[in-house]
């Protein structure tokens, strides 16, 4: 009776161990599942973190990108407005000393006839041919540059007036 004392005792003592044992198995499931749960949490989060940082730079690399190759087009409509104005200078500045070369040639062509006149009246009329052609020509050659001038400076102006309508198109919907 003993034995069988011990035995039960030895039985008993098996079963709560066992059992101690399916609840230390079943806690450290639950553990290592809460970890694994948490765990997959943290690198989602991590991934996600990730993605939109990867988003963002994208973005601003393609936002530098968009402002160096506006910042371009800037300079290439300065350019090709000063090379504009310098042709166009130079073109009236041309036209000016084309004009100034007639008159020259004018007033020395009246000055020779006024060497060869015969009587007062004669060199009177030829002096107020020369003042009324002479004040003529520099009307109408006044005219002449003030339109130029004014397509010119038009002219000139249009590539950068271009660049700022571009660039309000463009950023005025981005504020």
């Amino acid at each position: 009776m003993a034995n069988k004392k011990i035995n039960e005792t030895v039985e008993t003592a098996a079963e709560t161990a066992r059992a101690g044992a399916d609840v230390a198995t079943k806690s450290y499931a639950d553990t290592v599942g809460v970890l694994k749960q948490g765990m997959s949490g943290a690198v989602a989060g991590f991934e996600k973190t990730q993605a939109e940082v990867k988003a963002n730079m994208e973005k601003a690399i393609k936002t530098a990108e968009e402002i160096v190759t506006f910042g371009q087009g800037n300079v290439e409509a300065v350019l090709k407005s000063s090379q504009i104005w310098a042709t166009g200078v130079q073109d009236l500045g041309k036209n000016f000393a084309a004009t100034a070369q007639a008159h020259m040639e004018q007033t020395m062509s009246t000055w020779k006839a006024m060497a060869g006149v015969k009587s007062l009246k004669e060199a009177i009329d030829l002096q107020s041919s020369l003042t009324r052609t002479t004040v003529e020509a520099a009307l109408a050659q006044s005219g002449k540059l003030t339109d130029a001038s004014i397509k010119l400076a038009e002219q000139a102006i249009a590539p950068i007036t271009a660049r700022v309508t571009l660039a309000v198109e463009k950023f005025g919907r981005a504020a």
